[in-house]
This record gives structure tokens, C-alpha cells and sequence, in this order.
């Protein structure tokens, strides 16, 4: 041996251990179950598309509360609201995104202001005359309809490079910077991406993973050219250039389908190119996230495509596009639903070798009052003019005698919140959940979900207190993905939901899966996995599952919690399972039924409601998907 030393020799030059020297020396097994956690074990609430002042149209709709005000509310501040009312959230809110739109920020409050280079266009005047005679829902209208059909003047245009958008944008950082709050409160640099041709809306939300000295070396990428694009494809090439320039990080979520008219998930071409791989990895790439609900509707299924699903009917908006100048068709509606989207990403990822409709789901406001109130017996409109009053319930939202396309103020959703599972609350904590898209939208409840997949779950890990530590050891998050399955075996889903601590109880879980067949063929199933009184609700011969009934006193604008469940937990196997054929699976949690804001506004205000309002709702939430591909 080296040093001619002998192995005995050797042990007794370095000593024997003794028991209680290497029990001393080894780390002991922890009694808490929480120590050395190192997965997400909270989700995180907030807005990732709120509206100020510093946007067009909100400030023209009559909104005065800027971005500062808009987090200052969002962390529990009592705040005065633009129509003067006091307003305060039941409980904050964990982050925030102010999203005001990239084109024209910053115009209003100079244009509120009487800025005289404003007020000397023609235009201008007239929009100013019109907001200050308290007719500023109006402007709003020719606001939205002139920038929508490219008639915006070129001498009122806020444009990157100018003095004006650039201070709009530094305020924007500056208050973000503020109010972050790592651990207590976050804070998000961002905008909306305000694709809007035609009427036809591809809004996205881009949020930053950084601070306001990466945030500050760029201006938001904008629509018109030449300086801006409203296709897609060159956002995605704008935000490379961003990190590629400073080293950061962002990402996009495309904003609902509903009012795209078609043009939201395309599958043959996109502005007048073919939909090819490049494509599909650039979207896959760029827009991890979907915002499934907000107050512009719902954007999950459609009950055409899903005539199955008896919960597809949900809070509609399907008239047409964002400015009412084309009505919908029932040919449009494939291509702008969420569910439809991620069955056809399928055949895309078959065809073209990459999914490109592989996105994660978050419920947000798009609120334009600076108000992320989002609760039904406190909601606060998406404009400043439907802020509570005894006449909003009873008011036009807008009418387009041109197309007969009419929505009420009722129509208007109190939705939704995205909800994150992060390690803490930081930027990049949060920033990076929404990158793998483990997350979930509600349409305003704060109930608490988790879904997970994978191969080797069984029955009595849905009775652990602690269901993400099986989890997270026997399978993945929602957003994650699962490969091809072992022989013999199909997928198993650990599933769990916990009520709003101040809201309704849960009537059901379900799984939505969506599969591409052998010949092609693209199906949906919704399965009812765990609910509440299982002993005496039993599906029925169809399969489906009794109503859980109904404890709303619309006149009161009350309900009780004597029916549902406050949590259900199960583990379920696919029984349709092929392991050739491509799927996704989403978690989909539905609450008894409660009163609508409307309820609510029509107690207090005394006001009569019109025909055909709907006065309750069955709140929910939607989870990020879980992909099964085959090799």
C-alpha cells in the first residue's frame, strides 16, 4: 500500500468510530414533514392583465387611477375608486401585472390634461370636448373603433421613440419598482401587445421575469409599422431581441379568443403564411399561457363544439369581434376556444412535428378602471362607467347598428384570477411557474387545486394530507408532460380541490381529455371524477352526474353552504386509455351555484333586472393540461 502502511494498520492510525460518533455524524431524519420542502406548496393569486389610465381607452372610458394606484389597491389598500366610490378587496392580491396597452400609452392623461399639440388636431379637440362634457364612454368607442380600422390620426400617435411614450413607459417601470415587494408582494413589469386589425383582437400580455434595469432598455413592441407589426410572429422576434440585448427573460399570454373572430389558433396559415414548424416553435416557445376567462367572457368551450359538456355554457360572449364590426359565425368559433385549440394542437404537433398550442390556462381581469376586483359581491366593471350604480345592470355596453350587435353591461363577466404555484412570492419564483405552466385561472373564487399525472398513483394517495409530496415523487404538475407509457399501464391523475375559505363549497372535479385517434380524428370527453354526496349522486344511465341542487336566494342575494363539499380529493385512471394516441388531460373544479353580481347589484340598488339576465353563476377553475405523447 502507499506508504507501506498495512489496512490495519492504517484504520488504527485514523481511529474506529465509535455508534454515537457516526449517529452524530449523519444527519438525522427530520419529525417535520415541512422541513427541507423544496416544491411549490402554496398557489399565488393575482391579475396578469390590469388596465390604468395610461391606457386609450380606459382613460377615455373615465378611469383616473393610475399604475401606483392600481398595485397600491391590489395589496389591500382602501383606495377611491374613479367614480368616487370607496373600494377595498376582501383580501389582497399576491402580484399584479399592469398590462396598459402598448399603443398610444400615455396619450390620455396628456389629453385629459388639454396638452395644446393634442388640441390642435381636430380630433383631438373632439375627444377632449367629449370627456370633459362627460361623454367619455363615447370617445372611448371612437377611440377603440378608429384605431381598430387604422384610422387613428398619425399626429395624435404616442409611438416608441418619442418623449411622451418613453416617460409613459418609465412611469410604468418606476411604479412596478416601488411597489415589488419580494416575499410579501410582486409586483410585474409589463404591457399589452394591442394586435387589433379589423376589429378582430390578438391581444397579448407580455410580462417580464426582470427588474426596471433590464425592463428600461426597451420600449414596448407596437402595432403600427413601421416601427411596429400587428402580426404575432414579430412580437416573438421583438421579445428575442430583448433577451438576446439585456439577458433576460418573457414571456406572452395570449389574450381570450372569443372576439379574434377566427383568427386566435390558426391551422392552416397566419397572415397570409403557411402554418409550418418554425411557427409552431416560435408559439409553443414565446406564449406559454392562455387567459381562459375575464370579463369579456368565457374562453374555455363553446357549447356548438362541446355540445356534451353541460358546463360549456358558460358566461358567452360570441357576437363577433372586439369592435362589433363583423358578427360571429359558427365557422369562427374552432379556432378561438381553448379546448378546441389544444385538440388541434395535437394533429399540428402529429403533422408538423412541434405542438403549438401546447399553453398553460390563467384566469385574469382586463379590467380598465385600475381595479383588480374581480369577487361578485364586489366587482367594480370593466370600465369606469359600469362601476357600481343602480343603472349599470340596465345599460348598453355598445350597439353597432352597422352588424345589430348589442351587449349589455349585465353581459360583463366579474372574472377571473390567475393562480400560481410558486416557492415564494418573487418575480422569478412566480415568473418561473409560469414558464413550466403550473398554473390555473379562476373566474374570481380563490379556491385551491392541484392535478397530477403519472403512471404509479394509487387510491390511498388521495387520502395523505399531504397530497403534493406523492405528487411531485410519483408524477408531474399541471403543465408538465408525460412520455410513453410503460406496458400494460394508463395514466393515473392525483386530484385535489379545496374551497374559497370565504367562499361557496365544490359540487365536482372533473378531467377534460382531448385525444387525435388512430384515423386522424380529434375527440373530447369530460369525466366526473370526485363530488360531493357521492353516496346518493350517482351518474344516471347517460353518465351523467345528478345537479347538485341549488341554495340561491336571488332576491337576497344570498346562499348557503348546506349542499357541495369543501374539498374533494380522488385518484383517477383513464379507462379509454390508448397509449398510441396522443392526449391532454385539464382538471376543471365547478362550485355550487351562487348569486351573479347581478344578484347583488339588484339588492342593493333596488334595481329590476331586465329579461334574460342571469342572476347566478357556477364559479369555477381550470388547470394547466398534462400531454401524453407516444413515442
Amino acid at each position: 500500500m502507499a506508504l507501506g502502511l498495512t489496512s490495519s494498520a492504517w484504520a488504527q492510525d485514523i481511529g474506529s468510530p465509535t455508534k454515537e460518533q457516526i449517529e452524530k455524524a449523519m444527519p438525522k431524519p427530520s419529525y417535520s414533514p415541512y422541513a427541507n420542502r423544496d416544491f411549490p406548496s402554496r398557489p399565488f393569486f393575482g391579475d396578469t392583465h390590469l388596465h390604468t389610465s395610461f391606457s386609450m381607452d380606459a382613460g377615455a372610458f373615465g378611469a383616473r387611477l393610475g399604475p401606483k394606484e392600481a398595485y397600491r389597491f391590489a395589496q389591500g389598500e382602501q383606495l377611491t375608486a374613479s367614480s368616487g366610490q370607496q373600494v377595498k378587496l376582501s383580501r389582497p392580491l399576491d402580484f399584479l401585472v399592469v398590462a396598459d396597452h402598448s399603443d398610444n400609452m400615455g396619450f390620455f392623461p396628456d389629453l385629459f390634461a388639454g396638452k395644446p399639440e393634442l388640441l390642435a388636431d381636430p380630433t383631438g379637440r373632439r375627444w377632449y370636448d367629449l370627456v370633459q362634457s362627460g361623454r367619455g364612454a363615447e370617445a372611448a368607442l371612437q377611440i377603440i373603433g378608429t384605431f381598430s380600422q387604422g384610422t387613428f390620426p398619425k399626429d395624435l400617435m404616442y409611438s416608441p421613440g418619442t418623449r411622451a411614450y418613453r416617460s409613459a413607459w418609465q412611469e410604468t417601470i418606476a411604479a412596478a419598482e416601488q411597489y415589488n415587494e419580494p416575499g410579501r408582494f410582486t409586483a410585474f413589469i409589463g404591457y399589452e401587445w394591442t394586435s387589433n386589425t379589423g376589429g378582430n383582437n390578438l391581444h397579448r400580455n407580455v410580462i417580464f421575469r426582470d427588474n426596471g434595469d433590464k425592463a428600461s432598455q426597451v420600449e414596448p413592441f407596437t402595432t403600427q409599422r413601421p416601427l411596429g407589426s400587428d402580426n404575432p410572429e414579430e412580437l416573438w422576434k421583438w421579445m428575442e431581441a430583448y433577451q438576446n440585448k439585456t439577458g433576460g427573460s418573457v414571456l406572452a399570454i395570449a389574450h381570450n379568443g372569443n372576439l379574434s373572430n377566427g383568427l386566435m389558433f390558426p391551422v392552416v396559415e397566419a397572415f397570409g403564411k403557411r402554418i409550418d414548424r418554425a411557427y409552431a416553435e416560435q408559439r409553443t416557445r414565446w406564449e406559454r399561457l392562455y387567459e381562459t376567462t375575464q370579463t369579456k367572457g368565457d374562453g374555455e368551450a363553446h357549447p356548438i363544439l362541446s355540445p356534451n359538456d353541460e358546463f360549456a355554457n358558460f358566461e358567452r360572449w360570441d357576437f363577433g369581434n372586439l369592435d362589433a364590426s363583423v358578427a360571429k359565425t359558427r365557422e369562427m368559433l374552432e379556432f378561438e376556444y381553448a379546448r378546441s385549440a389544444l385538440k388541434n394542437g395535437l394533429k399540428l404537433g402529429q403533422t408538423l412535428g412541434v405542438n403549438p398550442y401546447k399553453f398553460g390556462l390563467v384566469g385574469s381581469s382586463d379590467a380598465h378602471t385600475g381595479l383588480a376586483a374581480m369577487e361578485e359581491d364586489n366587482f367594480f366593471g370593466k370600465t369606469t362607467p359600469q362601476e357600481p350604480s343602480p343603472e349599470r345592470m340596465l345599460a348598453t355596453f355598445f350597439d353597432n347598428p352597422k352588424t345589430n350587435i348589442k351587449v349589455m353591461d349585465w353581459q360583463v363577466s366579474s372574472s377571473g384570477y390567475a393562480a400560481v404555484w410558486a416557492k415564494e412570492n418573487t418575480r422569478a419564483s412566480l415568473w418561473d411557474a409560469m414558464q413550466r405552466r403550473e398554473t390555473y385561472g379562476t373566474t374570481g373564487p380563490r379556491m385551491l387545486v392541484r392535478f397530477f399525472g403519472g403512471w404509479d398513483f394509487v387510491a390511498q394517495d388521495a387520502n395523505s394530507r399531504l397530497p403534493a409530496q406523492t405528487g411531485y415523487t410519483k408524477g408531474v404538475p399541471m403543465g408538465g408532460d408525460l412520455r410513453t407509457a410503460p406496458q400494460g399501464k394508463s395514466p393515473t391523475f392525483l386530484v385535489a380541490a379545496l374551497k374559497d375559505p370565504l367562499g361557496a363549497n365544490l359540487d365536482r372535479y372533473q378531467i377534460v381529455k382531448g385525444w387525435l385517434t388512430r384515423d386522424g380524428k380529434l375527440e373530447e370527453k369530460v369525466y366526473d371524477v370526485a363530488w360531493a354526496d357521492a353516496e346518493r349522486r350517482r351518474p344516471g344511465g347517460d353518465g351523467k352526474l345528478p345537479p347538485v341542487g341549488d341554495t340561491v336566494d336571488v332576491v337576497h342575494a344570498t346562499w348557503t353552504n348546506t349542499i357541495g363539499t369543501p374539498e374533494l380529493a380522488t385518484v383517477w385512471t383513464d379507462p379509454d386509455f390508448d397509449p398510441t394516441q396522443p392526449a391532454f388531460y385539464y382538471g376543471r373544479v365547478i362550485e355550487i351555484p351562487t348569486p351573479r353580481w347581478t344578484a347583488y347589484d339588484a339588492k342593493r340598488f333596488g334595481t329590476q333586472p331586465l329579461p334574460g339576465t342571469v342572476m347566478t353563476i357556477t364559479e369555477r377553475a381550470y388547470t394547466s393540461p398534462i400531454w401524453y405523447t407516444p413515442e
